[in-house]
């Protein structure tokens, strides 16, 4: 008998990562109730507060492709996010993004760098890229390293 291959993220983790990163304008986290209304009345879904509680605290692990689809879709995500590894990688990057543009800071230098020159935004992010790299050194280095630099 083979087994079958582990899953290096589960539907609990998936699905705890959407509701922490994924927020409405008030950046309070969403209820479950909020979530299943929102599914039921804009999918026509049926689906209970209760059972997406229990898919995010890995109570229940087995859902139906119809209710990972309809979740998918009230978080802007391809179902394939709870599915395949690389797709569920590459969601995770664009999420991160998500995540620092909130930060105000952030949001600003983006919008400000968007009327820049592209020489004036390729100079920024080279200083950007070496700002990081002074404040996590050990992963500029393991990042240089993969692709084939010298230290």
């Amino acid at each position: 008998m083979v087994d079958a291959p582990r899953q290096a993220f589960s539907i609990a983790d998936a699905l705890d990562r959407l509701f922490r990163r994924v927020r409405p304008r008030d950046d309070a986290e969403y209820s479950y109730a909020a979530v299943a209304e929102a599914i039921r009345t804009e999918q026509g879904v049926p689906i209970s507060h209760t059972y997406i509680w229990q898919l995010r605290t890995g109570r229940r692990n087995n859902p139906t492709i119809q209710h990972l689809t309809a979740l998918a879709t009230f978080f802007g995500v391809p179902v394939a996010y709870f599915l395949d590894e690389e797709e569920h990688k590459r969601v995770e990057g664009q999420l991160e993004l998500l995540v620092a543009l909130r930060n105000a800071d952030v949001a600003q230098m983006a919008l400000r760098a968007a009327h820049l020159s592209s020489d004036s935004r390729e100079a920024m992010a080279s200083m950007i890229r070496k700002v990081w790299e002074l404040e996590h050194p050990q992963e500029a280095d393991a990042n240089h390293q993969e692709q084939g630099g010298e230290s």
